[in-house]
């Protein structure tokens, strides 16, 4: 028994060791410094920014109004009414009109052709108005379509009462007729109906998984351009341990990021004025699995690592990958079946969904226990596959030097050659 625990704790101590050299390593490596506490830090400040206005309003739209009737222009008067547009131009053709959309002078053309108002009057007819919006942008076409949408529904709501009064029916019994179904509109958890609510949090996740991963690539190409071995235990010449050499490495990362991803999913979203209805307690158990599952899944793509230079080429060619097929920034039905396969082992998928619904939908863990888990499971899918990459190439590492001690031995034990 006491040769037992003399042996677990001296591996406990070298644990221990390895944790602090991996720090000390962390907090003398100025670009590692930069990566883990700059970016992760700084990027959340610069990305609320950019979406400071999460509302364009004032979207210049030209007119094209060939109809000239009462009917249009009350439709224009509640249009411009609404703070998303202003009717900059007035056309006399859609060839004019559509000539200022190239130039970005508007990003939007609303026309009414000629018979708009004798349709209107007609008691069975139909009138048509078009709508054109510039799609190099989704902010400019969500205002100017749902402004205009909105009031058209309260211009055929009026239409359609005229029409009924016309037809003898009494005011209240055509306004009972027309509000058949009423309904109130509420913008469930974006009370803002903003676009920086909702891809912000997405991007706080992104932000974690992307510069602890960079990191620990760095730091594993910097081993491997100072001549050392990953897999081998920090100053000694003879030390494999898979084990131990995760076990403290992984938690010299935890604790750093563990309390980086406190103040980025905790304490942002609120600092942002963000949606955050969800428990401080939940989002911090659920940062466990997915800062672990993170760390490990580095140190697997680490092992391939031969210099500091592909930790970078990772960053750039991973991080929109990541968010597209993680089904935030684009619908997951839309994503091919082998893309969205390959989503599910990486830790971001599960990690900004699960964010999202805790943080800005009010879930718990209970409820969203199926991204919890899933992290998890990837935590110990990326652990097993270090750990056997370690020992493989630890024990390779042995047997190498083993056959090298028996060259010398052999040599050295050769009779000299007379001259």
């Amino acid at each position: 028994m006491s040769h037992f625990l003399q042996h677990h704790w001296l591996q406990l101590k070298q644990s221990g060791w390895i944790f602090i050299n991996e720090l000390n390593r962390i907090f003398h490596d100025p670009g590692v410094m930069i990566i883990f506490f700059l970016a992760t830090l700084v990027y959340p400040f610069l990305y609320k920014a950019m979406y400071w206005n999460e509302q364009i309003t004032d979207i210049p739209v030209a007119v094209v109004d060939l109809s000239h009737s009462p009917e249009s222009r009350d439709f224009l008067h509640k249009w411009e009414a609404t703070p998303d547009v202003v009717l900059a131009y007035y056309c006399t053709s859609m060839d004019e009109a559509e000539v200022l959309l190239r130039d970005q002078k508007v990003h939007g053309i609303i026309y009414f052709p000629r018979d708009f108002s004798a349709q209107l009057a007609d008691p069975l007819g139909q009138a048509h108005l078009s709508l054109y919006c510039d799609m190099s942008s989704f902010l400019y076409m969500k205002g100017i379509f749902l402004s205009c949408n909105m009031v058209m529904l309260e211009s055929m709501c009026n239409i359609q009462i005229d029409r009924y009064e016309q037809m003898g029916y009494g005011h209240e019994f055509a306004w009972e007729l027309v509000q058949e179904a009423p309904y109130t509109e509420t913008a469930l958890f974006t009370p803002t109906g903003g676009y920086g609510s909702f891809l912000i949090p997405a991007v706080l996740v992104m932000i974690l998984h992307q510069t602890l991963f960079f990191g620990i690539c760095m730091m594993a190409g910097t081993i491997r351009e100072e001549k050392n071995e990953l897999y081998r235990i920090p100053g000694r010449r003879r030390g494999y341990s898979a084990f131990r050499i995760i076990c403290g490495r992984g938690a010299a990362y935890f604790v750093i990021y563990y309390a980086l991803a406190a103040i980025l999913l905790g304490l942002l979203p609120r600092l942002f004025d963000l949606p955050h209805i969800g428990a401080i307690s939940d989002i911090l158990w659920f940062n466990v699995p997915f800062i672990l599952s993170v760390i490990f899944m580095a140190m697997c793509v680490g092992f391939f690592i031969l210099n500091r230079e592909t930790g970078m080429v990772l960053l750039i060619t991973s991080s929109l990958i990541f968010l597209f097929v993680a089904g935030i920034s684009w619908p997951k039905e839309m994503v091919p079946d082998g893309w969205r396969y390959f989503s599910y082992f990486i830790p971001y998928t599960w990690a900004a969904n699960g964010f999202i619904h805790i943080n800005s939908m009010g879930a718990t863990l209970a409820t969203t226990r199926t991204d919890f888990l899933a992290l998890w499971g990837l935590t110990i899918l990326y652990f097993s596959i270090a750990v056997l990459m370690f020992i493989i190439a630890g024990y390779r590492e042995e047997m190498k030097e083993l056959q090298q001690h028996e060259a010398m031995m052999q040599e050295a034990q050769q009779p000299a050659q007379p001259s």
